[in-house]
């Protein structure tokens, strides 16, 4: 939330999360695609509720591992993994993988669910390669070891502003805005 409160900062958006409806089902990620988690939380969210949900489903593939971890980076090391476990374990997976050899994306779905039924979902993907070692303090998750294509920092050593200005979850939410801002499909 904190990312898409500062990406969508004076978009004229009101945000809220699950929690601000008591008994909102919590929705298990388990299935095998970003679109999958993203769709099915949505759905969920939104039938609770009755109104436009919105969720995320993202994390990192990394080529060299078959697209690993995927849809499970966030429990890349085990459930209840931290960063730093889920990156270590990353780290160590490619250790005898060369560094030309370390080409990874960011992915980002967000699906946008309708108390009718409709679902529209947007896809963000930031290509980029992968360090050796953690650079930088900023960001979370992967981000202190993957370099953005074009870049010499990684998303870890960058400024927030400056990641959310051309990060997976930006390109995917500026889609979702280019949706909204249209009145034949939704009106805010």
């Amino acid at each position: 939330m904190e990312e898409f409160r500062r990406i969508l900062a004076g978009a004229g958006i009101s945000m809220l999360t699950p929690d601000d409806f008591p008994g909102c089902p919590e929705v298990i990620e388990d299935l095998d695609t970003f679109e999958g988690n993203a769709v099915k939380k949505a759905v969920t969210v939104s039938q609770y509720a009755g109104m436009p949900a919105v969720s995320d489903d993202s994390g990192l593939e990394v080529y060299a591992l078959g697209g690993a971890p995927g849809v499970r980076s966030a429990r890349y090391a085990g459930n209840g993994s931290s960063d730093s476990e889920n990156t270590d374990k990353l780290l160590a997976d490619l250790k005898n993988t060369p560094e030309s050899e370390r080409g990874a994306r960011f992915v980002c779905v967000l699906a946008l669910a309708f108390p009718d039924g409709r679902v529209e979902t947007f896809e963000g993907i930031v290509e980029g390669e992968l360090s050796g070692i953690p650079e930088g303090t900023g960001g979370f998750g992967y981000d202190p070891i993957f370099r953005p294509k074009g870049f010499d920092r990684t998303f870890g050593g960058m400024s927030a502003c400056e990641k959310d200005s051309l990060s997976h979850r930006r390109m995917a939410l500026d889609k979702l805005d280019a949706y909204l801002k249209n009145k034949e499909n939704y009106s805010r």
